[in-house]
């Protein structure tokens, strides 16, 4: 299995997927949009698409001028069957990729928080592995809303689309299941100064939040990742 994976921001590791996915040998081919390399014509030669979270918003064309071609990509990897995951900025992309809409600048959902399995979960081959409200971890303002023909899978309390799905093999979540302990971690050590202002008891609240929301948090994070490697591989 080749997975093609965009980067939309520095110091966004696959964390759970990237061990999902060195469990089957899947190979990865990584374009650093951000960067300015430039994004692959066509869908051809890769079985899937992968796009993660980053500080821009999904309509920061002028700043990132790669995003519509992105959106294009996405479009086209969806339509011909293949598989697209996209968390958090990558499931904004998705949205607008299918006419959904982006909800910019809302109230800040960070750390780790339940989120909640809707009843169309439960027989999902990805999403049935939320089986109640669960720690997973968050940093997201923005939001959206579903693309027509989208199916709505689970939710939290801030946010009421936190995954959904287009079709069979398109995934999209807002909260980071990819985000092992050791990413959160880094995460927050590397932000330091800008995670305190926006949560400032978070570096005295991390290790306890570690050793035991991440735990249950990495264990769902990695099923879901497994599942959906499972699906792109059919």
């Amino acid at each position: 299995m080749r997975i093609l994976f965009v980067e939309n921001y520095p110091n966004s590791p696959l964390g759970n997927v990237g061990k999902a996915l060195a469990e089957v040998g899947a190979r990865i081919d990584t374009i650093a949009a951000h960067g300015g390399e430039p994004l692959p014509e066509t869908h051809e030669g890769h079985d899937a698409l992968i796009m993660l979270g980053g500080a821009q918003s999904a309509l920061d064309d002028d700043d990132y001028p790669y995003l519509p071609a992105l959106c294009r990509l996405t479009r086209a990897f969806g339509d011909s069957g293949r598989a697209v995951l996209g968390i958090c900025l990558g499931s904004q992309i998705i949205a607008r990729a299918y006419g959904g809409g982006n909800v910019l600048d809302r109230p800040l959902e960070f750390g780790y928080r339940p989120v909640s399995p809707l009843p169309e979960a439960a027989d999902d081959p990805v999403l049935s592995a939320l089986c109640g409200p669960t720690p997973t971890f968050h940093w997201h303002k923005d939001t959206v809303t579903l693309p027509p023909g989208a199916i709505r899978l689970a939710e939290s309390e801030m946010t009421p689309v936190q995954a959904w799905k287009i079709g069979a093999r398109v995934y999209a979540t807002q909260f980071h299941f990819e985000a092992s302990r050791s990413v959160v971690e880094d995460w927050s050590t590397k932000s330091a100064e800008y995670v305190r202002d926006l949560v400032p008891d978070w570096a005295a609240r991390m290790p306890s939040e570690l050793a035991s929301n991440g735990v249950v948090a990495d264990a769902l994070g990695l099923e879901i990742a497994r599942r959906w490697v499972t699906v792109a591989g059919a």
